[in-house]
């Protein structure tokens, strides 16, 4: 039976939630508030209301206003996407009580993956490798320094409900420890509610490399890698599936999914989530968090798997069938980049609100743009500055990279400062080409100085221009 399922997001992945509950034959119904009443998801769903409020707390944040909105439409199940009440326990629980389905995992799972302290001591027990370090919050500067001392610096102090960067800390010495240790606390409350914190040891050149997870109430199957240590503040600009440092070494390959998997069953997972590690320089890796929704980058999966991550997560929940009953069913072809495409000063990298006014693209074959763009739409600092995500498909990593290059050239974003640039600097770099690099790409490469001296040498030109022109 059709079903009708509230978005309580925005942007692109409401988007992507409204075509994949579209295809299925449910009823989207989408929301908009007092601070984007032109919004462009909109125009994807079936329906639509007004979730009445001028900010984020009396919007997509107010648990009981959702949940009344819920109950006048007659709805039978919400999706949250990512961010705002997405990995919110509560929110979960809440909408349960009401009889209406929470698209996304079981609160118990929610609860065990939101707490770094808990989750950690869980992937110990289910013989999930972790980073060196303390098991469990650490209370005093005293107790802080004698781990730090036992597995030596450089350690990284973490807020244990800490997430998108936030919250993180790498001290290179006793001094710094306890310097960054009430910094810690204090953004770890200010920002999560909790000012817990752990200590761990700090790999020197990471790689960033998750698994996606996709589960239903009887089967749990990884759905491969993917490779996300281009980052800036700790935060992911650029991602591939599957992972260049990985390469062809399939026994690391099958090691880092089944232990994925391993994981997500010690919790009873039960939706699409991602399970993400830390890779040293040898391939050893080691457990860093669970994502239990969604992720901003899921599209490259999709384009190198084929299965949509949307539509099965929705029936999931649903109770129904996934579109894959075993694991041999899944495998991987081609490579897929994504960029993510930010309002934002491509050289400072801080959010640069502002108003489009004008949009343009005409991409080559193998492109896939999902995005909330439109000429005259005015980006706030009310969200999040991802205003869209070029995903390229090629039947290798350079055909992928080319693609990827030239979608680059041909989008047209007038009006708005974003980093559009700096992606076509990180694409045209030789560490990035090659494929090794460490989630120190962006401060070891620098590709935000590249773009200065372009943009200084356009400048050059297009006053010698002028100069000819007046002469």
């Amino acid at each position: 039976m059709s079903k009708r399922i509230l978005i309580i997001n925005r942007g692109e992945i409401a988007i992507r939630i409204a075509k994949a509950i579209n295809e299925l034959g449910h009823v989207s119904v989408g929301v908009w508030t007092d601070n984007e009443p032109k919004a462009y998801h909109l125009s994807y769903c079936k329906e639509w209301t007004r979730l009445e409020g001028s900010n984020n707390s009396e919007t997509y944040l107010n648990q009981d206003k959702i949940l009344e909105l819920a109950k006048k439409l007659d709805i039978d199940a919400i999706h949250p996407g990512y961010g705002f009440l997405a990995e919110n326990s509560e929110f979960v629980r809440k909408v349960e009580n009401e009889g209406i389905i929470f698209i996304g995992p079981n609160a118990e799972a929610i609860d065990l993956m939101g707490d770094k302290a808990k989750s950690k001591k869980l992937a110990k027990d289910a013989n999930v490798p972790t980073v060196p370090g303390s098991l469990g919050e650490v209370e005093s500067i005293k107790e802080a320094e004698e781990i730090a001392q036992e597995i030596g610096y450089p350690v990284l102090l973490k807020a244990v409900a800490g997430g998108g960067g936030k919250g993180m800390r790498i001290c290179s010495n006793k001094n710094e420890l306890e310097i960054n240790f009430p910094a810690v606390q204090r953004e770890g409350q200010s920002s999560f509610g909790n000012p817990g914190l752990l200590v761990e040891k700090y790999i020197t050149n990471p790689r960033h490399i998750e698994v996606q997870i996709l589960a239903d109430k009887k089967n749990i199957f990884h759905v491969y890698e993917r490779e996300c240590s281009v980052q800036r503040r700790h935060q992911k600009i650029v991602e591939e599936a599957p992972s260049p440092f990985i390469g062809n070494d399939e026994k690391v390959r099958n090691n880092i999914c089944e232990t994925g998997v391993r994981l997500a069953a010690a919790v009873n997972y039960d939706s699409a989530g991602t399970v993400e590690f830390i890779m040293d320089e040898d391939k050893s890796f080691y457990f860093l968090e669970m994502n239990t929704r969604i992720q901003v980058e899921h599209p490259i999966t999709e384009e190198t798997t084929g299965i949509d991550l949307l539509a099965n997560m929705i029936k999931s929940a649903l109770g129904e069938r996934l579109d894959i009953s075993s694991q041999e069913e899944i495998s991987q072809k081609g490579h897929s980049i994504e960029c993510r495409i930010c309002a934002e000063d491509p050289v400072s990298m801080l959010p640069a609100p502002g108003v489009v006014s004008g949009f343009d693209y005409s991409f080559p074959q193998g492109i896939r743009f999902d995005h909330c763009i439109y000429s005259g739409i005015e980006i706030t600092p009310d969200f999040d500055p991802m205003i869209g995500k070029l995903i390229s498909f090629g039947i290798n990593r350079d055909v992928a990279i080319r693609k990827m290059r030239d979608a680059l050239e041909r989008l047209e974003i007038v009006g708005l400062k974003n980093n559009i640039e700096l992606h076509k600097a990180i694409l045209n770099e030789e560490k990035f080409k090659s494929g090794n690099y460490s989630t120190k790409y962006i401060e070891e490469v620098s590709p935000q100085d590249k773009i200065q001296l372009s943009s200084e040498r356009r400048d050059e030109i297009m006053m010698a221009a002028i100069l000819g022109e007046i002469i």
